[in-house]
């Protein structure tokens, strides 16, 4: 398998948890807007994914969104009327990229249109949603982890991946 490219250095961030923004659709919306202008109906899909779709959860203040398209390695299609409407390109992968804004308040996930990885978003964000006992499993769980020290958000997102495993399995018990 190829490995993930990552465009520019490792960053070492501070990582903070804040309380639920009431704003952060508000933002969604925004860059959706931004998105669909600049990819026209080659976006597929433009969805508000991550904690901060969650209402009532706490979050890193970064709004995280899926849009797929047809094709992924068409990148022409995609990838530079996103960086022409002032997105940087992130992350490379082969079934994935991550643009985001200047300020890195906001990561674009791209994925083909049926990739099983923007399903789990999706149903990871629904069940959260709807699910108090996990969302709050879920947000003690990166309250607490926030404590340490990550060399970079890649590892803070990789310490997170037991318990959202197991929110998935019981996502996928209800659908």
């Amino acid at each position: 398998m190829t490995h993930a490219e990552l465009v520019g250095e490792v960053e070492k961030r501070d990582l903070v948890i804040v309380n639920p923004d009431p704003f952060w659709p508000q933002v969604f919306d925004q860059h959706k807007d931004r998105i669909r202008v600049a990819l026209g109906t080659g976006a597929r899909k433009a969805e508000h994914i991550g904690s901060t779709a969650v209402p009532g959860l706490a979050a890193k203040p970064i709004i995280d969104i899926l849009v797929t398209v047809d094709d992924i390695t068409a990148e022409e299609e995609y990838l530079g009327p996103l960086l022409n409407a002032d997105y940087q390109l992130r992350v490379r992968e082969p079934k994935h990229r991550m643009v985001r804004t200047p300020e890195l308040d906001v990561h674009i996930h791209i994925l083909e249109s049926g990739d099983p990885a923007g399903i789990d978003y999706l149903l990871l964000r629904d069940h959260l949603r709807g699910d108090r006992a996990d969302r709050e499993l879920y947000e003690r769980t990166k309250r607490e982890l926030i404590r340490s020290d990550w060399a970079d958000m890649n590892a803070y997102a990789e310490a997170k991946t037991t318990v959202i495993t197991l929110i998935m399995e019981r996502a996928r018990e209800t659908v």
